[in-house]
């Protein structure tokens, strides 16, 4: 038995109820068990009990043993001032508590300690791999809901702290935000820096300026330290450098200190490849994400996101090393990955933080049309035949995955409360 066992059994009062009485041998009924507190103080609160012919209102603590009260000095804070109920699940003090106590161990059924046992002693992908399948479908639609829902606010906070770094400026937090997605997760880190040391504004000034662009970002980058400027054949990154050494001077740049790494990375997913991409996307665009908000279709966004690299790559995905021919678009699976985890969180983080519905309402959207991700987690789910239609459901997915299978919350989890009161 765990003390948090004990607390999901009392708030959905999966005991036996017939003929309470406390420890003391008085006759108890309970009226309301308290709604759950998972802030400072007693478990339960706006409790109601009868004992004997007395009615009581207050506060419920609960504890796996009755000395536990003492252990945990609850008898010095004020805060268990109005405890009118300590409910245990054994009562192992030899004293007399002036708090009425009730003993649970002996009316909690049997069944649902073995489920949860069987639930925390899994090694398996999920901890109810063997069981998820019985959980209904309208279970899945409202906890999938609020798991995205989780997620996005999550997410929202992490936008929050980006917001108050630039000083409240939206369009320079979706640079940030964006250049990381760009970097995806092996070069986030160093994408991000180069965004955070090239203000928007400075951007703005080179905006019609391909090479101009390329020059900031991949110089920012140190990726033209190892361009061959000596060979005539490549001239393009020679010119860059010139340009980066002018613009460098200009802003009095300093180059980032995060390393960018190539290995074990799909040609695609070069950094130089996705930074030439990146200034193809700011090339000719202004206050980016200010056309976002007002965007009525996700086409639109797909449109504006629908860009390729400058000439020289597509024969390039290096400097110097030449391959053949090949557009550097985006590619739809990209501009998926960035609908999904850069404009729909910013987007969902503005209506939050302005206390604007209808851009949370668009981010939810938008993630329901965007198609699903597939990955390990994705996969797994998958195998469990568990639905995942679109990018709504797999981010709910691996919310679940994250922050309750993992940790085996499985008390928190609708699926699991399912699973346990089956």
């Amino acid at each position: 038995m765990t003390e948090r066992l004990l607390q999901f059994i009392w708030q959905f009062q999966y005991y036996n109820k017939n003929e309470l009485s406390t420890v003391a041998g008085e006759l108890l009924q309970i009226i309301f068990q308290g709604q759950y507190n998972t802030n400072q103080g007693p478990d339960f609160s706006n409790s109601k009990i009868r004992i004997s012919n007395t009615t009581w209102a207050g506060n419920i603590e609960l504890h796996v043993k009755a000395t536990d009260w003492e252990k945990h000095h609850h008898q010095k804070d004020e805060n268990y001032n109005n405890v009118i109920l300590h409910v245990v699940w054994e009562n192992n003090s030899v004293q007399q508590s002036s708090i009425p106590v009730l003993e649970l161990k002996e009316r909690i059924p049997k069944i649902l300690l073995q489920r949860y046992e069987a639930l925390m002693d899994t090694a398996g992908f999920i901890p109810c791999e063997k069981s998820i399948h019985t959980v209904p479908d309208i279970t899945w639609k409202s906890w999938k809901e609020r798991l995205l829902a989780e997620r996005l606010l999550r997410k929202a906070k992490n936008v929050e702290n980006y917001l108050r770094q630039s000083n409240h400026h939206w369009e320079e937090t979706f640079w940030w935000l964006l250049a990381r997605n760009f970097g995806i997760k092996v070069n986030a880190d160093a994408f991000e820096e180069i965004a955070r040391s090239i203000p928007i504004n400075t951007l703005a000034k080179h905006k019609n300026q391909i090479h101009q662009l390329e020059a900031l970002l991949l110089g920012q980058g140190n990726l033209l330290n190892s361009a061959n400027t000596d060979n005539e054949e490549e001239a393009y990154p020679k010119m860059l450098r010139q340009e980066y050494k002018f613009l460098k001077s200009k802003y009095s740049l300093n180059p980032c200190n995060n390393a960018i790494f190539f290995l074990r990375m799909r040609p695609g997913n070069f950094p130089t490849i996705r930074l030439a991409q990146l200034a193809a996307l700011v090339l000719g665009s202004s206050h980016l994400f200010s056309k976002i908000k007002k965007a009525t279709s996700l086409d639109e966004i797909k449109k504006w996101f629908d860009v390729t690299a400058n000439d020289y790559w597509h024969y390039h995905y290096q400097f110097a090393d030449t391959s053949s021919f090949k557009m550097k678009n985006l590619g739809a699976a990209m501009i998926e990955n960035i609908i999904i985890n850069t404009i729909a969180p910013i987007l969902f983080a503005y209506g939050n933080f302005n206390n604007e519905e209808k851009y949370k309402l668009k981010a939810l959207q938008w993630l329901e049309e965007t198609s699903a991700e597939n990955n390990a987690i994705t996969r797994g789910f998958k195998g469990l035949k568990i639905s995942n239609k679109n990018a709504f459901d797999s981010q709910a997915l691996i919310e679940l995955k994250n922050e309750y299978c993992s940790k085996k919350r499985c008390l928190d989890c609708s699926v699991g409360n399912a699973i346990l009161k089956n």
